[in-house]
């Protein structure tokens, strides 16, 4: 009897691209681990920060090469629970805890980890393209914790284990946090846009190494005084949480 012949599909490109930029995050995920292991923890921070690009930019190519797929779906939730939970908060143990922590420690890092798993898995089940997101989102919660190391701040172990608890607490709450995505180019108020830049570049010029920590402590204290950014920088505020297809 001859074997049966299957015939292989082609994937198109379409699909793969978004995928293969999510790939991206997985490897900075990996190559933090790698160097905060090495004891190289401002190196670990800012691979970190490249991941949050590749997080930018898989979702914006899937919507304009109209490749979004399930499968993409959930390896960009992978991606996130490695880059923006296990390695920021392996980062944030190795340098501010260590041994000396004890159980205290590692359920304080283990917390946070197990928040952005939570969040990224109740995202997915119940999560309406909208103006707000519920909780925290992952990645902000991992570059605060990034922000800290690149920023030298110095903290003791118990201080540590304290922001770690705070922030997984965030993610997992239902404080509101603003929907920079459905944000489109055709409703984008360019005058506040280049404000918020030029702000943004004064800061990094004045607080060099703590304005990204800076920014985003902005960011996540704009939750709770339900301050939405995307909202303020579009141009017509009224058709900015209009429907659009999101891919994540």
């Amino acid at each position: 009897m001859r074997p049966r012949s299957r015939r292989v599909r082609n994937i198109p490109f379409n699909k793969i691209a978004p995928n293969m930029i999510t790939s991206g995050s997985v490897l900075c995920g990996m190559f933090s681990l790698m160097l905060t292991y090495r004891d190289q923890f401002v190196p670990s921070a800012l691979v970190l920060v490249i991941a949050v690009f590749f997080d930018y930019m898989d979702g914006r190519v899937a919507r304009s090469l109209g490749g979004s797929s399930a499968f993409g779906e959930e390896l960009d939730s992978l991606a996130d629970a490695l880059s923006f939970g296990a390695a920021p908060a392996f980062l944030i143990y190795a340098k501010y805890i260590g041994a000396d922590g004890g159980a205290i420690g590692i359920l304080g890092t283990a917390f946070f980890a197990l928040c952005g798993v939570l969040r990224l898995a109740r995202f997915n089940v119940t999560h309406v393209a909208g103006a707000f997101f519920q909780g925290l989102p992952i990645p902000a919660a991992g570059m605060a914790l990034a922000s800290i190391v690149i920023g030298g701040i110095p903290m003791n172990m118990y201080f540590a284990v304290f922001v770690m608890a705070a922030l997984g607490s965030l993610m997992i709450s239902t404080v509101p946090y603003g929907n920079l995505k459905l944000l489109r180019r055709d409703n984008i108020n360019k005058a506040k846009v280049a404000l918020l830049m030029g702000l943004t570049l004064s800061s990094f010029a004045v607080i060099q190494e703590k304005a990204l920590l800076a920014l985003i402590g902005i960011y996540i204290a704009s939750g709770p005084f339900h301050v939405n950014w995307g909202r303020w920088l579009a141009r017509d505020p009224q058709t900015y949480d209009t429907p659009n297809p999101e891919r994540k």
